[in-house]
């Protein structure tokens, strides 16, 4: 690798199995793995808990990687991979699932608060760091005041509410490459968006 080629390692979130693969609590590892499959990356397993696939994109150098780990390890995979391909945090994107994002919205930040997600809380447990980029995919809390949120993010969801879900994962790996040709805040300013409200009748 180049000493002036800049290296990324975007990582999607979620938990491995049949069972979560259509969960809201999996619209990480999702966008992951539709930007690999748009970049043409094959992701293979290492011996890093996770998969993991490379490519080079617009002079950057692109380390696509979802941990095999459950969703609250997920900071094992990546401090293993980050400490492999001698990346700083701030080299680092998430792509996750946030219940404090309205469900359509798509927010890009660089550190902050987990909202409760247990595989952020993990990966800035194991990078002894939160300055990692975030894509964060909105999801929505519980419809019914009486549902965990817990539960809701690891229900099997609606064909409805995955359709919608589809298209905001793509948009989720699109801010990923733009995080990393773009900068911050022109990837903010790009995606940074919030579903629209209907208006109220008169």
């Amino acid at each position: 690798m180049s000493p002036a080629e800049p290296a990324w390692l975007v990582v999607g979130l979620g938990n491995p199995g049949t069972r979560y693969e259509f969960t809201r609590h999996n619209a990480g590892a999702r966008a992951l793995e539709r930007l690999a499959k748009r970049l043409d990356v094959k992701l293979r397993s290492t011996r890093s808990v996770a998969r993991m696939g490379e490519v080079r994109s617009g002079g950057a150098r692109l380390f696509l990687a979802r941990p095999t780990t459950f969703m609250n390890e997920s900071g094992r995979a990546v401090a293993a991979l980050t400490s492999l391909k001698k990346l700083a945090p701030e080299n680092v994107i998430v792509l996750h699932d946030e219940i404090d994002l309205p469900a359509g919205s798509l927010k890009v930040k660089i550190g902050g608060g987990s909202a409760g997600n247990r595989g952020i809380e993990s990966v800035a447990r194991s990078l002894g760091s939160k300055d990692f980029y975030r894509v964060r995919i909105g999801v929505g809390r519980p419809p019914h005041p009486f549902q965990e949120p817990a539960d809701f993010v690891l229900e099997q969801m609606s064909k409805k509410d995955a359709l919608e879900l589809f298209e905001l994962e793509e948009r989720a790996g699109d801010a990923a490459l733009s995080l990393v040709h773009d900068g911050l805040e022109a990837t903010r300013n790009r995606f940074n968006s919030t579903p629209k409200q209907p208006e109220a009748e008169e």
